[in-house]
């Protein structure tokens, strides 16, 4: 049987809301080409690769067939393909055309002129009745028609699972209005690494600062086995954050200053051969919101930015592939947006 409970809520001013892995924000790149997207966050160190992805080329497919031609092509959710390595165009193009041939599709890739900005890709997919789509190959939800006026409960029903893994989130729903559902809707997955869901207004991501402190401080935060040894090698106190019993470290600290603690510690657990993890946090959106969900109870947590009210929550699942479904009524109103992590055993 499941188990109710409120996670918090958010508001969407301008009507378009964004599904997504919170810890992947650092790659959104709002109302800029994600060719200003610095190729080190994504993990990229060889220069070669990394021009090749700074190179990148989108395409909309076109023609009298183009809706059934990029459906039945399956690389990309819509009809768009995004940040195809520059390496690569030449032979996806290549690969369309023979596909279109043998299908007896009349449809064709077009390169666009400039790269599909992030926030571009949400209000597009969303006014054409709300989907998914890929940033930097992770799976995105957007979805429009959301209430702009009012603050909207975000629910979540447990579940006992039958792995010995105790109580998870079966899902997590958005809920926009009363009524009956008439239909539920699969808009796409979402792609998760850091085992967690962000729902927040598109407009509000635009000003979103991943990495960047928001007022020059940062805390260090270090624990494990050999975390009280650490502390007395480097006089660290405990945190004293909420939700995070026997971690030891410093908050708000300079960021200069807390760059070379962390270096330290790291360098000592290196050079010692300690076990122990130490995680450097400058003072951004989302340290403030992860603050709030490391205190949580629920583990979920909210943050007001840009007129907006932005909601992350762990799924209680780690990482995955996880679907995202409208609920609307018998006229088309948006009733909830849900995502589904899975059914009790």
């Amino acid at each position: 049987m499941e188990k109710m409970f409120e996670l918090g809520t958010v508001s969407c001013p301008s009507g378009t809301l964004v599904l997504m892995d919170g810890g992947h924000l650092g790659l959104w790149s709002g109302d800029r080409s994600p060719a200003d997207i610095d190729p080190a966050h994504l993990g990229i160190d060889d220069a070669a690769v990394a021009a090749d992805v700074a190179g990148a080329v989108d395409f909309v497919v076109t023609g009298p067939d183009a809706s059934e031609a990029a459906r039945s092509f399956d690389r990309q959710p819509g009809s768009r393909l995004h940040d195809i390595p520059a390496s690569q165009a030449a032979g996806l193009e290549a690969a369309f055309e023979g596909h279109c041939r043998s299908a007896g599709l009349d449809a064709r890739l077009e390169a666009l002129p400039v790269r599909e900005a992030h926030a571009h890709r949400a209000r597009r997919t969303a006014e054409e009745g709300g989907g998914g789509f890929l940033m930097f190959g992770v799976p995105v939800v957007a979805v429009g028609g959301v209430p702009r006026d009012r603050q909207l409960p975000v629910l979540a029903a447990r579940v006992v699972h039958g792995d010995g893994a105790g109580e998870r989130w079966s899902e997590i729903s958005i809920r926009m209005g009363e009524g009956r559902v008439a239909s539920s809707v699969f808009l796409g997955d979402i792609g998760v690494d850091w085992a967690r869901v962000l729902f927040g207004d598109v407009e509000a991501l635009s000003v979103w600062q991943h990495d960047e402190p928001v007022d020059g401080l940062a805390d260090v935060a270090f624990w494990g086995a050999a975390a009280e040894e650490a502390a007395a090698v480097f006089a660290a106190p405990g945190l004293g954050e909420a939700g995070e019993d026997g971690v030891r470290g410093w908050t708000g600290l300079p960021l200069p200053e807390a760059w070379d603690r962390a270096r330290a510690l790291v360098r000592w657990k290196d050079e010692t051969g300690r076990r122990m993890a130490v995680d450097f946090r400058p003072h951004s959106h989302h340290w403030q919101i992860m603050r709030e969900v490391r205190a949580s109870p629920v583990e979920a947590g909210a943050l007001d930015l840009a007129g907006a009210r932005v909601l992350c929550a762990m799924t209680s699942w780690g990482d995955g592939f996880f679907p995202v479904f409208a609920d609307r009524d018998a006229s088309g109103g948006l009733l909830a947006v849900r995502v589904r992590f899975a059914d009790g055993v």
